[in-house]
């Protein structure tokens, strides 16, 4: 080895250098001591803790009843209404009621010209017992074998014609004097005495007011919500209003609209004139359980249905559809919810359903009636 090359090593292994030489491997020891001890152990839990709950504001809703009515836009019309039409020719001799006439069931309306059917009935009264004394006879001489079955069958036969012929000319007759087909109120009257009419003619208008029918049309969405039975209130002009029932809801959609027809009937005993006119309907509803709260606590979830962000009993989110009733300046009162609930009210934007929370009650909600609201959907 050259002098040369020992003097270096010399100085190489001087105390100094092997001190900054032990401090850097001093320094790479704990550096790598460090770094496998935060591979090997889990940070504090307070950390975790920090990490991992937010904290969020809630208050306790309790679900109150709700009375609930569907309003529709429909049509009234008279619970009965017919057009009395003459059913055989002849001139008017008389009129027995006038319009707005109260009339009962069989009331004589007017009285038509006689044109010779009196005298028809009269002979086919007198045929028809002529007929009846040839069979009977006929039948006496066939049991002591002096007359054919065949005579007996052709005379049965001329029997059922004159009793048929009979029938036609008692009619006939009967419709001299057309009558009321039911109990109501003569609206119009359309010939006057002396008038020749013709079989078939318009003689006056009967309708019956005492009760209404309303007719309307529920949309789809709001078809199962109405019932046979229900009670319906009707407004008409002049903002009164009248009791009714549902009696008829269609079992199939109108193709064009896709609503259902629904028939209303309405006791109307002061007769009042709303006939021919609009409504407005409101059916009552069974009563449900709602809850009510701002509408900006409502979300929209990623299936674009609408919902509310709660707590449940372990302290994790959990998001609650709704059905909207309706929104007012006291709130929006939804359906779909249990009867009790931890709504958050703040910090539901920054959690998501299933993530454990630290729930802070600020408010309890108070048992307190709710409005009654129309139905979804409902034609104001």
């Amino acid at each position: 080895m050259s002098v040369a090359l020992k003097n270096k090593l010399s100085r190489l292994m001087s105390p100094i250098a092997l001190a900054v030489l032990m401090a850097v491997v001093l320094g790479l020891w704990l550096l790598l001591g460090e770094k496998r001890s935060a591979q090997d152990e889990a940070p504090p839990f307070e950390a975790q803790l920090e990490e991992r709950l937010h904290q969020v504001e809630t208050r306790w809703s309790q679900a109150q009843p709700l009375a609930r009515e569907q309003v529709l836009q429909g049509q009234l019309q008279p619970w009965q209404q017919v057009q009395v039409m003459a059913q055989v020719s002849g001139r008017v001799e008389k009129l027995s009621r006038q319009q707005g006439d109260q009339v009962s069931a069989g009331d004589v309306l007017l009285e038509l010209s006689d044109e010779g059917r009196s005298m028809q009935l009269a002979q086919a009264r007198a045929d028809y017992r002529l007929r009846q004394t040839e069979l009977q006879s006929t039948r006496k001489l066939r049991a002591s074998n002096y007359a054919t079955e065949t005579e007996i069958v052709r005379l049965e036969g001329e029997l059922a014609r004159a009793a048929a012929e009979l029938k036609s000319a008692e009619l006939a007759v009967q419709y001299n004097q057309p009558v009321a087909p039911f109990d109501g109120v003569v609206d119009r009257r359309y010939v006057d005495v002396g008038e020749l009419v013709q079989s078939g003619a318009e003689l006056m208008s009967l309708v019956n007011v005492k009760r209404l029918k309303a007719t309307a049309q529920i949309p789809q969405q709001d078809a199962s919500r109405v019932a046979v039975g229900q009670q319906v209130k009707v407004q008409v002009t002049g903002g009164r209003e009248l009791e009714g029932l549902v009696r008829f809801v269609s079992l199939a959609a109108d193709p064009a609209t896709r609503s259902f027809y629904v028939e209303i009937e309405a006791d109307n005993p002061e007769l009042w004139r709303v006939a021919g006119g609009s409504a407005t309907l409101r059916i009552q509803l069974p009563p449900v359980l709602a809850h009510q709260f701002s509408p900006a606590l409502l979300r929209l979830g990623p299936d674009g249905q609408l919902g509310v962000h709660a707590v449940d009993e372990n302290g994790r989110v959990i998001n609650h559809p709704v059905r909207v009733v309706a929104i007012t300046n006291d709130g929006a009162t939804v359906e779909g919810l249990p009867e009790k609930l931890q709504v958050i009210t703040q910090g539901a934007g920054f959690v998501k359903p299933g993530q454990q929370v630290e729930a802070k009650v600020v408010q309890t909600s108070d048992a307190t009636a709710l409005t009654p609201q129309p139905g979804m959907g409902a034609a104001e």
